[in-house]
């Protein structure tokens, strides 16, 4: 089946949607996209794209099944109900909304007009992340009860409209709304207590250097980290479990897994005090190597244009929809909550 896709925004993630598209779904047709800016407009007619005058022109294109939305995140809610109700199933951009409240308006919309909306939670398909689901899925290091993930630059404040509440613009829903969605993708049951700070370093009037904490009811902790001034970088990921610890060091996944080696004997307190750089202790003492087995990182295949494949088999009807809005809605919840416990401080019970 031929699908006609059309942009609303068309700047830097646009443009890597469009790039994506040509290079992967022959049987996609990108029409054109509309952009406020006149520029930006005129450098869509030279890649052969149809420049739509205005909203309103694109929304009236009967040809156009399919409408990606890729402007600030402040007109995202908008966009999306207008698209579904002239008959376009959409993908959004994250963070999908500015609240909970706009999305679940959102989701009213679709099931009304019984459209697909979907919003480009990618980072699901990212290779770091598949490859911690994955450990943690087969059981190699046991049951996980502490996971630290991180991202983490040097810039310091937010490029561009990110840098303005209005916009909502802020590394907790620039970041964070990807790193929350993975966890909340990997690991069961709710969460139950959440506790944050959202620093403004350098950005002015959004949050720009933020750690989360957070408390599943599975038993397991999550320490988030998203900062623009960090010169020297923690790993991506560190999993704690009951039987090993793995480290995912890097976007390019170099890392490993340490765990208890096989039939490794039971640690037995010694009396004698054993003595480090340190100086003398017994509970940090280094375990002895024979009771340790290296493990290479699972091996794990990832392809971005997975999301799209999926986005079209839901529209075809083939396929579930991977990314369900009401996921996103626990994150945009989620997300809610850490903003009030920061004018507040300390923590919060909750049931998302």
């Amino acid at each position: 089946m031929k699908h006609v896709i059309a942009f609303i925004g068309y700047g830097g993630m646009a443009g890597w949607h469009h790039s994506m598209i040509r290079e992967n779904f022959p049987d996609f047709t990108v029409k054109g996209a509309y952009d406020i800016r006149p520029e930006v407009r005129e450098g869509m007619k030279q890649k052969g794209l149809y420049a739509y005058e205005s909203a309103e022109e694109l929304l009236a294109d009967k040809e156009v099944d399919l409408v990606t939305i890729a402007v600030p995140n402040n007109f995202h809610k908008d966009y999306s109900i207008a698209c579904m109700r002239a008959g376009k199933n959409v993908i959004c951009e994250k963070p999908v909304t500015m609240n909970a409240a706009e999305l679940e308006e959102v989701i009213a919309v679709s099931k009304e007009t019984g459209k697909i909306f979907t919003v480009h939670q990618n980072r699901r398909w990212d290779r770091d992340y598949r490859i911690v689901r994955k450990a943690l899925e087969e059981g190699t290091i046991g049951k996980p009860y502490f996971i630290e993930t991180r991202v983490q630059g040097s810039r310091g404040s937010m490029h561009g409209w990110r840098g303005y509440r209005e916009n909502g613009g802020g590394m907790l829903l620039d970041w964070g709304v990807h790193l929350l969605d993975q966890l909340l993708d990997m690991i069961p049951g709710k969460v139950v207590s959440a506790s944050c700070h959202l620093e403004t370093v350098f950005s002015g009037e959004v949050d720009d250097n933020v750690k989360v904490f957070l408390k599943f009811e599975a038993g397991v902790s999550a320490l988030l980290e998203f900062s623009t001034n960090c010169f020297i970088n923690h790993p991506r990921w560190h999993v704690s479990c009951t039987d090993g610890t793995m480290v995912v060091e890097d976007w390019e996944c170099n890392g490993r897994i340490v765990k208890l080696a096989e039939n490794a004997e039971e640690m037995a307190w010694a009396d004698d005090i054993v003595y480090t750089a340190a100086g003398p202790t017994r509970t940090m003492a280094p375990r002895p190597a024979h009771t340790q087995q290296i493990l290479e990182l699972p091996e794990v295949k990832t392809d971005w244009a997975d999301y799209y494949k999926n986005v079209v088999g839901a529209i075809e009807g083939t396929q579930e929809l991977i990314v369900k809005p009401e996921q996103c809605l626990r994150v945009m919840k989620l997300i809610d909550l850490l903003f009030e416990i920061n004018k507040h401080g300390g923590a919060a019970a909750c049931d998302i």
